[in-house]
């Protein structure tokens, strides 16, 4: 059996029907879907995702990444994003498997390898937060050694975090390695880019002026603008935009509001302006979009 099909089959055992399944801690998991999807919305946070079967597409941004058995996707920060697997059949499903970046261990991993200039160095410019990479068969086989560790649960305690750190320390050996590096550095650009894109989150209902956001994110107004840009591909009012739309949704979703109180607790003062870009983004307006959430549960999976 070769690595792809041992991956694949260790996920069927422990995704045994569609959705998503944590294990060996709440970092990693199992993904499995046995149909195509429809086109999903949800932010991205950093993570690594590996597919044993199936393919997904990511859009963000004007992108649209595709990643499969050959390529692994990889985030590094929070992105809105559009998500759709676009192949799989109840008899080859889609099967994935999902690992939350850690900053912190990339940063120890970086101090313990020497912290190699061509990876740890901030002089060049900033890359965007989400690209695909060919899997490798080093990496390949730490993640199902990883998934394995879910027959033997005693070992799981002790062994996934040094599966954990071999996976992030092989996607540093690689290309992903200065999007790595970008994520774990204490004082670089995209840690300031991530404060911002955090202010953002946690304040998304309220207006802001770029002189502040930017003070937040210790850079001067023009330079955020441009490195956000280059890491979202959104600038910050976009990027603002798209989160009060999704949160405005769940809210549609899970407490039946109207769209005038949804766009409200978001932060719209205009209802005909909410609902105009609420369908420009998702497709229909608020209400019927609901509707249509509700009859079709796999447009709510995450992305």
């Amino acid at each position: 059996m070769d690595g792809q099909s041992e991956l694949a089959a260790l996920i069927e055992r422990y995704a045994p029907a569609d959705g998503s399944y944590e294990i060996c801690g709440e970092r990693a998991a199992v993904t499995r879907y046995s149909h195509p999807t429809e086109p999903t919305h949800g932010v991205f946070g950093p993570a690594v995702c590996v597919v044993a079967q199936g393919r997904k597409q990511v859009m963000s941004g004007g992108a649209t990444l595709i990643y499969d058995p050959m390529r692994y996707l990889v985030a590094s920060v929070d992105l809105p994003v559009i998500g759709q697997v676009v192949e799989a059949s109840p008899e080859v499903p889609y099967l994935c498997f999902r690992l939350s970046l850690d900053p912190e261990m990339i940063g120890d991993l970086l101090l313990q390898t020497g912290g190699e200039p061509a990876l740890a160095g901030d002089a060049g410019p900033l890359v965007g937060a989400m690209a695909v990479s060919q899997v490798n068969p080093p990496l390949l086989d730490a993640v199902i050694r990883m998934v394995r560790l879910m027959e033997t649960p005693r070992d799981a305690a002790v062994l996934a975090p040094l599966i954990e750190r071999e996976i992030l320390y092989r996607m540093l050996l690689g290309d992903q390695g200065p999007r790595l590096a970008q994520i774990a550095r204490a004082d670089g650009r995209m840690r300031q880019v991530r404060r911002a894109i955090g202010w953002i989150k946690r304040h998304f209902d309220q207006p802001f002026r770029m002189e502040d956001l930017a003070a937040e994110a210790r850079m001067s107004p023009s330079a955020l603008h441009r490195h956000f840009k280059a890491v979202t591909a959104l600038s910050p009012l976009q990027y603002q935009k798209q989160i009060r739309l999704q949160e405005a949704r769940k809210l549609i979703l899970a407490q039946r509001l109207d769209a005038g109180s949804a766009g409200h607790a978001v932060g719209y003062d205009s209802a005909s302006q909410f609902s105009r870009e609420y369908a420009r983004l998702f497709g229909a307006p608020p209400l019927r979009d609901a509707a249509r959430l509700r009859s079709r549960p796999d447009m709510l999976i995450d992305t």
